[in-house]
């Protein structure tokens, strides 16, 4: 087999000269594009799964229309997906469904934003998901300087929305929660009211 009919290298096939990833943070700044994949760094692990139903990201197009107003009226920036946080102190990127963030917040690189420098982070529960959504996130999002998570969980019976703030020494001091079709104040520094009732049209 001539060089033009060599198979192509492995994406982490070792390469001379330079080292193997040894931290999940190195491993994800080694992989190729995933199309297709969310990939996080979650509690020490990597975590790579399948994109989720079109009703996740439904939801979190209705949380993001929700907010528009609020969001044009201060001059900030909402993101529904496809954007990456890098958690202030750890360095581990995660990808929240929802981000809102002050036009000139401070970045890790050219795509991932600092965690510290963000105004709110939500999460839309799946299955596959739950767990960390429900248990790790909080936590590591409250390390991260984040001052507001919402939690969108259609899987709680009956479904719900949690509102997390006041991150204290890596936890969240006070939590609120609601069933869909109720109304649930998002605090500062976002200020606003939420009717959960535009989840129930998702799910």
């Amino acid at each position: 087999m001539d060089a033009a009919e060599a198979p192509p290298r492995p994406a982490l096939a070792p390469v001379p000269g330079r080292p193997l990833p040894r931290t999940p943070r190195e491993l994800f700044d080694a992989l190729p594009p995933l199309p297709g994949l969310r990939t996080e760094v979650i509690d020490g692990r990597l975590v790579t799964r399948l994109r989720d139903a079109p009703e996740h990201a439904s939801a979190a197009m209705r949380l993001f229309e929700a907010l528009l107003p609020l969001m044009n009226e201060r001059g900030w920036e909402g993101f529904s997906g496809n954007v990456d946080v890098c958690i202030d102190g750890s360095r581990d990127p995660v990808e929240p469904d929802f981000v809102i963030a002050p036009f000139d917040c401070p970045r890790w690189g050219n795509r991932e934003l600092f965690s510290s420098g963000l105004l709110l982070v939500a999460e839309v529960v799946s299955k596959g998901s739950a767990e960390d959504d429900r248990l790790k996130k909080p936590a590591i999002y409250a390390g991260g300087g984040v001052p507001v998570m919402l939690l969108v969980d259609p899987l709680t019976r009956p479904a719900s929305v949690t509102v997390y703030s006041d991150p204290k020494e890596g936890l969240y001091q006070v939590t609120s929660t609601v069933p869909f079709g109720r109304e649930i104040h998002v605090p500062h520094p976002i200020g606003f009211t939420l009717d959960t009732s535009v989840f129930e049209e998702v799910f």
